[in-house]
């Protein structure tokens, strides 16, 4: 399963995307596929695009991405939490979301 955990305080955000969905073999698992490059493009726009000094790190079924004090990059963590909300509603057996509140 496939657990992403999200942190927003305002301007202040952070998530982590975590696990194998197991919906499929490596490679044909649409369901890993979907929340890795959502997350993905959420670390990147707001590191890259954004130029956001976050504190990122990613390995294989491991994502976490942190900062403060951007309500630009809190948007997109917001959207991100909300794209992978309604995976998990799609495919509840192998998405969780979590947020920390």
């Amino acid at each position: 399963m496939i657990k992403a955990e999200f942190s927003i305080r305002g301007a202040d955000a952070s998530f982590t995307v975590s696990g194998h969905s197991g919906s499929a073999e490596s490679g044909r698992d649409i369901v890993c596929a979907a929340v890795s490059s959502a997350a993905f493009m959420a670390a990147n726009t707001i590191t890259e695009i954004l130029g956001v000094d976050a504190s990122a790190e990613a390995d294989d079924g491991y994502m976490n991405v942190s900062f403060v004090n951007s309500e630009a990059a809190a948007d997109i963590v917001r959207g991100l939490r909300l794209h992978l909300e309604q995976l998990s509603r799609q495919y509840p057996q192998f998405v969780k979301v979590t947020t920390e509140v």
